[in-house]
């Protein structure tokens, strides 16, 4: 059986680091507020010359870097981002002529803050299908350029980065002891789209529009809807939460993460958290955490890792993998 493992992973970041002290000035808030609610205490804004493509570019070298491999060694380069340089063409086919990739082909997919998990399942599709055989998965965003800043209830939440990872096809037994993607499970409810959105884009407004968030509603939701996909990734593996060795999900909120955490039964040891230096990355905040936890030594060969995210739809989903 053809299974989709990680071979290399690496990250970008912008250089200006925006602090709750300096959110104080901006807006009525406090560092004291922001790190009870949310568990965020900084996060990095993109300044001129930085773009979603640029850092996606960056976190895409340092993969390509770790893994060994150049671009020439990519068949296909999948980015998740709900903002990108233009409305087109895909910040992928950009990111791909930026590293001199001329053969194969690059889409990006669109599911906010769930969007690398749903990259991940489509790169794993294409794999296993045998049209692929090493992707690029790529989760990149600048939401701080769609922020309104005059509202204290959402700038204080977001910040920009990149993270990337390479999957390569891989044979293996078909058990869940390969090394690889072991499951991935989506959902999504178009029914809640007004409780998080971007009011604004091409057909609408000719404008790219500001994030808008009903707060409790999301949080109300997200508890249920991610342990939801993990449950169906142990039923579809046969694992539980005592198996799982690194939690990575999507870094939103620490309340939520810890909330997640304990409905499922998982340690907080076991979580990887990344919320309070990054903020809410959206697609890109999976892909830094995961980068985190490797590049420090704590995921290492053959651990399980269980990969979550709810977004913005809304969407969510889960993938568990054998690192």
């Amino acid at each position: 059986m053809i299974r989709s493992v990680v071979r290399g992973f690496g990250t970008a970041l912008p250089k200006r680091v925006l602090t709750n002290a300096e959110l104080e000035s901006m807006v009525d808030t406090s560092d004291e507020w922001i790190v009870q609610r949310t568990g965020i205490r900084q996060r990095y804004i993109a300044g001129e010359g930085e773009t979603t493509a640029s850092l996606g570019e960056a976190a895409a070298r340092d993969a390509l870097d770790k893994a060994g491999l150049t671009a020439a060694d990519i068949d296909l380069i999948i980015v998740a981002t709900s903002t990108p340089d233009n409305t087109f063409p895909a910040t992928a086919v950009n990111i791909q002529n930026r590293l001199g990739m001329h053969h194969g082909f690059a889409f990006d997919v669109q599911a906010v803050c769930s969007g690398f998990v749903y990259a991940v399942t489509t790169a794993d599709a294409y794999i296993r299908g045998g049209l692929a055989k090493r992707v690029l998965v790529i989760g990149a965003e600048t939401f701080s350029r769609i922020l309104d800043w005059t509202d204290r209830t959402t700038c204080v939440l977001f910040g920009d980065g990149a993270g990337a990872i390479v999957l390569e096809a891989q044979e293996g037994k078909g058990t869940v002891a390969d090394r690889g993607v072991l499951t991935t499970q989506l959902r999504s409810d178009g029914a809640h789209r007004e409780k998080l959105y971007v009011d604004g884009g091409p057909s609408t407004t000719g404008t790219v529009g500001h994030l808008r968030m009903e707060g409790r509603e999301v949080f109300k939701h997200a508890v249920g809807m991610i342990t939801d996909v993990v449950v169906s990734a142990f039923d579809a593996t046969g694992f539980t939460a005592e198996d799982i060795d690194w939690l990575v999900p999507h870094q939103a909120n620490k309340r939520i993460i810890d909330g997640s955490a304990k409905k499922l039964g998982i340690p907080l040891e076991k979580v990887v958290v990344t919320v309070d230096l990054h903020g809410n990355t959206s697609a890109a905040s999976i892909p830094l955490a995961l980068a985190t936890a490797a590049r420090d030594g704590r995921i290492k060969e053959g651990d399980i890792v269980l990969l979550e995210a709810m977004g913005g739809g809304f969407t969510w989903g889960a993938v568990l993998l054998r690192w």
